[in-house]
């Protein structure tokens, strides 16, 4: 058995896909994913400690799960029991567990048995696992890309730390691929094959942070610019089989492309606004972006002409966090219709901007007296609070001066549709300030 595994390793390097070569060994080749293995962030100091614990690590395709498990094994001495629930049943892992004792008692080694898709283990075959996880003859690392608080057990959950995985960033990516192309033993660094940095980037764009596949697709581009001496843009459209869109995070493109999209939301176009945004998802923006400027445009351009959009855009935000991508798409969709769908008014937006323009221009104003604080006794004796009127007391409304003296007459809101116009008219009607449009018949 030793002469073949030997043999093995020796095939390794020539047959293994690029990917499997390039698995980082320790933690420092580690790429991505600072969150958690950052500088004194808990999977990182747990792993430098070498007291292991059982981990559930959860995240999408090629985030890096199966390697932080043979880092986890080799930066810990342990022995490494790689086994999959899709095709492990219930006497496979006792025959693991077995091994795992002995190894344990007979060689004083403790053994990561590293579960991959543990989510699709049914509750026999995790509670198989609990004896061994509670006394400590087996390090569970469990890898899943669903979420584990629906598909692995509570018992076991609770004697697991859960750890998130994130699709890894372009660059880091980008990263990984250059690392690659100049590595002469695991990469392609023999080969002395250099890449355009556009080229790379696509790679990397085009993966969606899966590290996994954007090395197979180095590979592959390799292969296909044999004999040029350099992967260009169209070896890596071709190994991606997708055309490079013109996008530029940080130039015109990017600019020019948002810009589209908030303008076709405010021109209340859903067709062109989910154009718009499909262009940015197909070219790698970060969907957080998309998320966050529909969080600003439901109140700059849509406001209190219908509330209810900020609250759509705030949820589609929070979905894309729960969720991610690809599905997330659909609640991102979703928003963005409502956005062009929904009454535009910019008066809220109009409002602050008004505001702080004077505020920068005439300095701190003083309180008037009655809306002054009148907790203590001391400010009641100068008049704070004198002469100010519930408006609870008053049916909900009463006429009163709110504005310092030199800003009695300003008015920054003007409602203009929807809801807000609505809300205006009303307080006009019980004879409230007037905030509707000049020559409304309700603020006459």
């Amino acid at each position: 058995m030793d002469l073949f595994d030997n043999a093995l390793e020796e095939r390794f390097d020539q047959y293994a896909p690029l990917a499997a070569r390039m698995r980082p060994r320790t933690l420092d080749e580690v790429v991505g994913q600072r969150h958690i293995l950052g500088p004194r962030r808990a999977l990182r100091a747990l792993i430098q400690s070498g007291d292991l614990s059982s981990v559930v690590l959860w995240g999408p395709a090629g985030a890096g799960k199966t390697t932080l498990a043979h880092v986890v094994s080799r930066a810990t001495e342990a022995h490494f029991e790689p086994m999959s629930a899709v095709t492990a049943g219930v006497a496979d892992v006792r025959k693991a567990i077995a091994s795992a004792k002995d190894r344990l008692a007979q060689q004083g080694q403790r053994t990561v048995l590293f579960l991959d898709e543990i989510h699709r283990f049914n509750k026999a075959q995790q509670d198989a696992l609990l004896p061994a996880v509670e006394n400590g003859w087996i390090v569970l690392i469990g890898a899943t890309t669903e979420n584990p608080s629906f598909e692995v057990n509570s018992p076991l959950m609770s004697r697991s730390l859960l750890f998130r995985l994130e699709p890894l960033e372009e660059e880091d990516v980008v990263t990984l691929l250059t690392r690659a192309l100049g590595d002469p033993e695991r990469g392609l660094g023999k080969l002395a094959v250099t890449a355009d940095e556009q080229a790379l980037a696509h790679i990397a764009r085009g993966t969606g942070g899966d590290a996994r596949a954007a090395l197979n697709a180095l590979e592959a581009a390799a292969v296909i610019c044999s004999g040029r001496g350099s992967i260009d843009m169209e070896a890596a459209e071709e190994a991606l089989q997708r055309r490079a869109l013109p996008y530029d995070k940080g130039g015109d493109w990017h600019y020019d492309t948002i810009s589209a999209f908030i303008k076709s939301m405010r021109g209340s176009d859903p067709d062109a606004a989910v154009y718009w945004m499909a262009r940015m998802l197909d070219a790698g923006e970060d969907p957080r972006f998309i998320a966050r400027r529909m969080v600003i445009f439901a109140s700059e351009d849509v406001g209190n002409a219908d509330p209810v959009a900020l609250q759509v855009a705030v949820a589609a935000h929070q979905a894309l966090e729960f969720v991610g991508l690809p599905e997330a798409k659909l609640n991102l969709s979703q928003a963005t219709i409502y956005l062009a769908l929904a009454p535009k008014s910019k008066a809220s937006a109009l409002a602050i901007w008004g505001a702080e323009e004077e505020v920068t221009a005439d300095g701190p104003l003083p309180v008037p007296a009655h809306l002054r604080d009148s907790h203590a006794a001391a400010s009641r004796s100068i008049g704070a609070g004198r002469g100010y009127e519930d408006p609870h007391a008053h049916g909900g409304y009463v006429e009163q001066r709110y504005l310092p003296d030199a800003k009695k007459d300003r008015r920054y809101f003007t409602a203009v549709t929807g809801r807000e116009l609505e809300l205006a008219r009303d307080l006009a009607t019980r004879g409230g300030r007037t905030h509707v449009p000049d020559g409304d018949p309700t603020g006459r």
